[in-house]
C-alpha cells in the first residue's frame, strides 16, 4: 500500500473515530438532558416540579410513573431533536432572563407557556400521551358512565387528548371572568318593562315566607308595581321531595326550594308514576318578588356561553350543551366546577344554561 493510500485509510479511520465518538456523545447529552433530574435542577422549575409530584402521573396505585421526557418530548427522531433545540430557551430564560424565576412571574407567563404546549400536542395528535393511553386498550367496565361517554365523544368529533386533559400534570391557567360581563347583565334589568309578561330571575328571588326561587328560572308575569311584581311559578314536585320544585317531570333541575307555607299555598295536579318508578306532579305558586329580573333569556344565554369559554373551554375542547340530559349536566357541572374558583352563582347559571339546552330538552349534540 503506499503512502497515498495509506494517509487515506488513516485519515477516514481518525474521521470515522472522531464521527462516533460525536454522535455517541451527542446521544449522551440529548439522553442526559431529557432525565426528569436535569429538568427539575433549574430553579425556574420548582413550581412545575411541586405541580407534577402532586399529580397522578408522579404517584398512583398501580405505581407507574411518567416522567418529564415521557410527556415533552415525542420519540420521532425530527421531532425529538425540534423538540431539544426548542428547549435551549428554557435554559436561557433561566441563566440571562429570569423571566420565570418568581411565583409572580411564572403566573404571568402561566398562559402562555401552556398554550404553547397545548400547540405542540396537538400537531403530533397527543403522540406522547398516546405512548402510553390508547382507546383500544382501556376497560371502559371500569370507567364511569361519563367517562366513557367523553371518550366517545372524542373520537367521534376527532379530538385530541390534550383538548380535554390540560391539567393533568401541571395546574392549568386560573380562569377568572372579569366582573363587568355580570354587570352588564345586571344591566338588562334595569330596562324590563313593568308590563312585560314574563320574566326571567337573574340572581334568584326571595318569596317572603314560602320560600326562594333559584337563578334563572322563567316566571309569568300576574301583575307589576314599581319593583314588586307578583308572580306564578310553574314546576313540578317529586314525591318525597315535595320541598323542591324542578323544572319538568322527571327532569332533576331545582328552579325553587319551598317552606312549609310554600307548601300549603301550592296548586297541584295529580301524581303520575314514571318509567322509573318516581311518582310526579305538576305544581304552581303564586308568589311577590322584588328582586332584578329581566324580559328576556338570552342575555343570561349570552353571559352563561362566557362562562362556558372561561371555565370550561380554557381546560378542554367545548362540550355542546345537548350532548348531556337535564340530569346528567347536574353532577357533571358540579365536578367540573369544582377543579375551578367559579362561583356559586356563576355555575348555578352556567349548569341551567347546560340543562335549559340540554339533549332532552330540544338542545343539538353537535
Amino acid at each position: 500500500m503506499n503512502m497515498k493510500k495509506r494517509t487515506f485509510v488513516l485519515i477516514a479511520l481518525i474521521g470515522a473515530v472522531v464521527g462516533a465518538a460525536a454522535l455517541g456523545g451527542s446521544a449522551y447529552i440529548m439522553k442526559a438532558t431529557s432525565s426528569t433530574e436535569f429538568c427539575l435542577s433549574c430553579h425556574t422549575m420548582q413550581i412545575p416540579q411541586e405541580e407534577y409530584e402532586s399529580s397522578i402521573h408522579f404517584s398512583n396505585a398501580k405505581g407507574i410513573r411518567a416522567e418529564c421526557a415521557d410527556c415533552h418530548i415525542p420519540s420521532e427522531p425530527l421531532d425529538y431533536i425540534l423538540t431539544k433545540i426548542r428547549a435551549t430557551k428554557d435554559i436561557y430564560h433561566e441563566f440571562v432572563t429570569g423571566k420565570i424565576d418568581s411565583e409572580e412571574k411564572y403566573e404571568k407567563q402561566r398562559l402562555a407557556m401552556a398554550e404553547t404546549v397545548w400547540g405542540h400536542m396537538r400537531k403530533n395528535d397527543s403522540a406522547p400521551c398516546r405512548s402510553c393511553h390508547e382507546f383500544e386498550a382501556m376497560d371502559t367496565y371500569e370507567q364511569s358512565e361519563n367517562t366513557v361517554k367523553m371518550h366517545e365523544y372524542g373520537q367521534d368529533n376527532n379530538l385530541t387528548c390534550i383538548d380535554c386533559h390540560k391539567g393533568v400534570a401541571h395546574f392549568a391557567p386560573v380562569a377568572e371572568l372579569d366582573s363587568e360581563a355580570f354587570e352588564n347583565l345586571l344591566s338588562h334589568t334595569e330596562t324590563t318593562p313593568e308590563n312585560a309578561k314574563e320574566v326571567y330571575t337573574v340572581e334568584g328571588a326571595e318569596m317572603g315566607e314560602l320560600g326562594h326561587i333559584n337563578p334563572v328560572v322563567h316566571l309569568e308575569v300576574i301583575r307589576a308595581n314599581d319593583n314588586e311584581r307578583q308572580v306564578k311559578l310553574s314546576g313540578f314536585q317529586m314525591k318525597g321531595a315535595e320541598q323542591v320544585l324542578y323544572m319538568g317531570e322527571g327532569k332533576r333541575s331545582i328552579i325553587a326550594t319551598l317552606s312549609d307555607k310554600g307548601q300549603a299555598a301550592l296548586k297541584v295536579g295529580k301524581f303520575i308514576t314514571d318509567e322509573y318508578g318516581n311518582e310526579w306532579r305538576s305544581a304552581d305558586l303564586t308568589a311577590t318578588i322584588d328582586a332584578p329580573v329581566t324580559a328576556s333569556a338570552d342575555p343570561i344565554w349570552e353571559y352563561a356561553e362566557q362562562l362556558d369559554n372561561v371555565y370550561c373551554s380554557a381546560c378542554h375542547a367545548k362540550i355542546p350543551a345537548g350532548h348531556f340530559t337535564v340530569n346528567a349536566w347536574g353532577p357533571v357541572a358540579k365536578g367540573m366546577g369544582d377543579r375551578t374558583d367559579i362561583s356559586e352563582l356563576d355555575l348555578e347559571i352556567l349548569t341551567k344554561y347546560f340543562q335549559n339546552h340540554a339533549k332532552d330538552m330540544g338542545g343539538s349534540a353537535h
